[in-house]
């Protein structure tokens, strides 16, 4: 985009710091915090997958669902509705592309990437920390309705790495606002998304500029988020 969400990038460094000092149990890159907007991590060599953990039907897992497809080969249960809370969260991963869309993948093809052991040890901490974190928002008034994990070696031990459980890798929403089979309101970048979609845009550069509503009600949206979470002003 050519325009700038100001105190974006401030909220995303201190929601992923709040987040990694909350699972110090889980080894992680994360070592220390230089300003609001840095942090130093360790070097990791990222592995060459997303994952994503689904807890409610939406986005374009909710696309595949009304065309009766499976999501990365588990088929959900029929009389599902848009926005509906999944019977147990689950694990869709995707490749990590250096360009273009990612593409999602069926977990015998991340078996085969990444190796038996090391793809559970994944799926079983993307769960965890997934599960974990539901609870810890819904106390403070929001819904994750899905996000995506990443996780990378350093040597040989596998820390979660990248921005955490923030805006911009997840799906937030406001709990009092939440309803099955409608649109949800969120704290994330969709505000942005569904501005292109009125406009028409087709996806190609160059991006339209945002306007000023646009760009400032985004940017009160990441400060909120942090607020809620953290029960801290900005």
């Amino acid at each position: 985009m050519p325009n700038g969400i100001p105190h974006k990038g401030e909220a995303l460094n201190r929601i992923s710091v709040f987040w990694f000092e909350k699972f110090k149990d889980i080894p992680n890159h994360f070592l220390d915090v230089v300003d609001q907007r840095t942090m130093i991590v360790r070097r990791a060599t990222p592995l060459p997958v997303e994952f994503i953990v689904r807890g409610y039907l939406y986005g374009s897992a909710w696309e595949k669902y009304v065309l009766g497809e499976p999501l990365s080969g588990i088929r959900l249960p029929k009389g599902l509705k848009k926005a509906s809370e999944l019977p147990e969260p689950i694990l869709t991963p995707t490749t990590k592309a250096e360009s273009g869309h990612d593409v999602e993948m069926r977990w015998e093809e991340v078996v085969a990437r990444l190796g038996g052991d090391t793809a559970e040890r994944i799926k079983e901490t993307s769960l965890r920390i997934y599960e974990r974190a539901l609870k810890v928002a819904k106390r403070r008034g929001i819904i994750i309705a899905d996000t995506k994990f990443e996780f990378g070696f350093a040597g040989d031990e596998l820390l979660l790495i990248d921005e955490i459980l923030t805006p911009d890798s997840s799906r937030f929403w406001p709990q009092e606002e939440y309803g099955e089979g409608k649109d949800q309101l969120s704290f994330d970048k969709q505000y942005v998304r569904d501005y292109l979609t009125r406009v028409g845009w087709d996806r190609r550069p160059p991006a339209p500029s945002l306007p000023p509503e646009v760009i400032s009600q985004t940017s009160k949206r990441y400060i909120e988020c942090y607020e809620r979470l953290t029960g801290k002003k900005f």
